[in-house]
């Protein structure tokens, strides 16, 4: 820990127990992941768990550099965005790879959600171009967008990925003056809740996400490169799935068994075929590993599964117990991250080092390079050990802001460089972090993030709802539901199934509101803000099986 007076006011900050690690300067994502794959050129480096289909180091290389190549003879030019609807396939990171050393900015997009989700995605991040499969395909092809697609048969009015690679290599230089990417320059806008609101796009450079796996890698040494096989089920949509999995694998040149959707037995079976080390996975995985007879089927002697980490939804003690139980010889890790700056803890590090591992139930230790403040939402001051505030974090990591929105930027970041993550933990004397609640309201279904404003503003726009609030529950498999309170007009006949079917029309599955109760009033404070907390409290009382937190 360190002091420093800012404004006469002391400031508390701690800091990583680990030394500092160096960040190359003049490299971007593409140059640091990619680096070095010449000497493992032959190493398998993507593997589609459904298909078999996988692609070797030198193909990554070259499929990156050729797509760049087409995206710049097709006009795109430094800063211009790229969204990708895809769900996870072996190309996903030669496709995000190839629009970042092309100059562009990799824009990923749940392929998923409901026509008028990506559309906002599409006209917020004034996007030149989108790359889709052919399910994506039908929701993008009337944005007035140009269409890349991957996979099918031909659409009209879109290029075949095969049909452009192969005009690309035909085609001689661009003419056109290309400017150099350096690592200050946007390379990703990932669309996050934030800490409040509605989705906003988060900008990040080169250097934010390079100074990211340079932090998480600290621990990896060098008999480990080429060595570990992850498993890629983790949304790669999602910036924690693009860059802490595929990214920090590929920058180690180990391999990645890509999987598209979560089904418990091809999950198994991928894990043993392929012999996965390492697995990212959301706590209902792990509850579905504990408690279903599909388990058994599988000889769980055959499984070479050293370690399994959950970042996105907080894990429960008894579901950790049960899972350690299961699978003795399986080391449950955890991180602490967001999307506005990628990952600030771990749990566990590499004890060839002499690294310590975290306290259960805590989030970890402080990453290398990264400053980390307690703040008293009241007072604002920073506050001490033991003594749980809001979580400041301060590196060369944090987002350059949310894009296009200078009053959600300035809530988020201070004057001084803070990222204000609108969660609430402390650090004990021995430097584990523990988050205990959240400023936000942001709720965690299953890992994915869904805005109570966003699913609020849909009940509004029902003619038979008169106020409307949405909240978390509490569930054993997906750690939280959205559940809403509903007040209707005194002549509507609509049920509460129909109203929850309704906002289901509107947004993607994992937004759905799974309860919904009709009250009489929406409580709330002196300012105006919905007392959720009451809300909820109230829900979980007239639902027993709901257990309180």
């Amino acid at each position: 820990m360190g002091d420093i007076c800012i404004d006469g006011e002391k400031q508390l900050i701690f800091r990583s127990k680990y030394s500092s690690v160096s960040i190359p300067e003049h490299v971007t994502l593409p140059e640091f992941v990619l680096g070095d794959a010449g000497a493992y050129a032959d190493n398998v480096a993507v593997v589609e768990a459904s298909t078999g289909k996988s692609y070797t180091y030198r193909e990554v290389v070259r499929e990156t550099s050729r797509f760049a190549k087409a995206l710049r003879l097709l006009g795109l030019r430094k800063g211009n965005v790229v969204v990708v609807a895809l769900p996870n396939v072996g190309l996903y990171p030669v496709v995000a790879l190839g629009v970042m050393a092309a100059g562009g900015v990799f824009s990923g997009v749940n392929p998923l959600a409901v026509p008028a989700e990506i559309a906002k995605q599409v006209g917020d991040s004034e996007a030149r171009f989108i790359v889709a499969d052919k399910l994506a395909h039908d929701k993008v092809k009337d944005l007035g967008v140009p269409v890349i697609l991957i996979g099918g048969d031909q659409a009209v009015g879109a290029v075949a990925w095969d049909d452009l690679l192969q005009a690309t290599d035909r085609a001689g230089t661009s003419h056109h003056e290309e400017k150099k990417v350096s690592p200050g320059d946007l390379c990703a806008l990932p669309y996050s809740s934030g800490t409040t609101g509605c989705s906003k796009g988060v900008m990040l450079t080169h250097r934010n996400l390079v100074a990211s796996l340079c932090s998480t890698l600290f621990c990896c040494g060098e008999e480990m490169v080429g060595q570990v096989t992850t498993l890629g089920l983790v949304p790669l949509f999602h910036i924690y799935g693009i860059t802490g999995i595929f990214c920090a694998t590929l920058r180690s040149k180990g391999k990645v068994v890509v999987m598209e959707r979560f089904e418990l037995r091809a999950f198994l079976h991928a894990l043993i075929a392929h012999e996965v080390d390492f697995a990212p996975i959301v706590p209902a995985i792990m509850l579905a590993m504990v408690k279903s007879p599909i388990t058994n089927e599988f000889n769980l002697e055959k499984l070479k599964l050293k370690s399994v980490m959950t970042a996105a939804a907080p894990l429960a003690p008894e579901l950790r117990a049960a899972f350690e139980a299961k699978f003795p010889g399986v080391q449950v890790q955890e991180a602490y991250g967001l999307t506005e700056h990628s990952c600030i803890t771990l749990t566990h590090g590499d004890p060839r080092k002499g690294h310590g591992n975290a306290k259960k139930n805590s989030v970890g230790f402080i990453l290398p390079n990264m400053e980390v403040k307690f703040v008293d939402p009241s007072t604002g001051r920073s506050l001490p050990e033991n003594t749980p505030g809001e979580v400041c974090v301060r590196s060369q990591c944090v987002m350059k802001g949310y894009y296009k929105n200078k009053e959600e930027t300035e809530r988020t970041l201070d004057r001084e460089g803070w990222l204000h993550t609108g969660d609430i933990g402390y650090i004990d004397d021995d430097g584990d972090l523990f988050i205990v609640d959240r400023m936000k309201e942001l709720i965690k279904y299953k890992g994915f993030q869904v805005a109570p404003a966003e699913l609020e503003a849909i009940l509004l726009c029902h003619p038979s709802v008169e106020d409307a609030a949405v909240f978390s529950l509490p569930d054993e498999e997906a750690g939280e539901i959205p559940a809403a309170c509903v007040v209707v007009g005194r002549d509507a006949k609509e049920s509460e199934d129909d109203i929850m079917g309704y906002v289901a029309s509107s947004v993607s599955t994992y937004k759905r509101v799974r309860m919904l109760h009709f009250v009489d009033s929406i409580p709330k404070s002196a300012s105006g803000k919905i007392l959720r907390r009451v809300l909820r409290d109230n829900m979980i009382n007239k639902n027993k099986k709901y257990p309180q937190i």
